[in-house]
């Protein structure tokens, strides 16, 4: 038995989270961003690098998710300040 199937290029719907904060009032070398899927963490950090902008687009998201994220300043000693508070995205 033979079944003939084509096809064609589907689009692929692509989904982001934009994050946005505050420089903070020390003085910093950079910042991390965290994400986790539940609220509270635990957090994995999303940055392989000090993020230096003030601003994050995660485009590794998944429609139908909910995702947690919070952020960090870290020092020129390396050291790293407390979460910021969180904030959640469901993407679509």
């Amino acid at each position: 038995m033979t079944i003939p199937l084509s096809g064609s290029g589907a689009q692929i719907a692509t989904h982001s989270v934009s994050l946005s904060w505050k420089a903070s009032t020390s003085q910093v070398a950079g910042y991390n961003v965290y994400r986790g899927s539940v609220s509270g963490g635990p957090y994995t950090k999303q940055n392989a690098s000090l993020i230096s902008a003030l601003s994050y687009n995660d485009t590794s998201v998944v429609a139908s998710d909910t995702y947690f994220y919070v952020v960090t300043a870290v020092n020129s000693a390396n050291e790293e300040s407390a979460d910021s508070n969180q904030v959640s995205a469901t993407i679509p």
